[in-house]
């Protein structure tokens, strides 16, 4: 019957879905926390909620999106259980081999407003198209590809900035 079951997403059907799809959940999750270890507990725990209610999607096609959003959620439960934290600016540890280029983008990312920042997550660390990001977020596509835009030309702004700066 192919990975799908009657009921659902089946055991080891879920398992190979989510190996291939991790990446993908890291580069979503950091987008969203910002820090590494937290992107990390948000897609355990994502992994894990999608395969305890693994045989509640009615819609097995739409695999990707139900646990994209499940790990969105997870995010935003990480986001405001830290939100009484105090932020610190966190600087790579000397052993951690990120490119500088790499980092700034990150750090530019983090900066940008947060409706902002969702859409160039979705987009751009997720791979999602405007419809599916638009379908992610509860939003018009119109509105997506405007806050794209606009992103976009922050992001210009403010890497063209720290390079000039520097």
């Amino acid at each position: 019957m192919g990975i799908f079951d009657a009921q659902g997403v089946d055991k080891q059907a879920y398992v190979t879905f989510v190996t291939e799809y991790k990446s993908i959940m890291y580069r979503i999750a950091f987008g969203y926390l910002g820090d590494e270890i937290k992107a990390l507990d948000a897609i355990d725990e994502a992994v894990y909620l999608g395969y305890v209610h693994r045989k509640e999607l009615r819609e097995t096609s739409f695999l990707k999106t139900w646990l994209t959003r499940i790990l969105i959620n997870e995010c935003y439960r990480v986001l405001r259980k830290t939100k009484r934290e105090v932020a610190m600016d966190v600087l790579p540890e000397q052993g951690q081999s990120y490119l500088e280029g790499t980092l700034s983008i990150k750090m530019a990312v983090q900066d940008l407003p947060e409706d902002l920042r969702r859409v160039i997550v979705l987009r751009y660390f997720g791979g999602y198209t405007i419809a599916d990001a638009a379908a992610l977020l509860g939003i018009p596509e119109g509105t997506v590809t405007t806050r794209t835009r606009k992103a976009l030309k922050l992001l210009r702004v403010e890497l063209s900035e720290q390079e000039g700066g520097e």
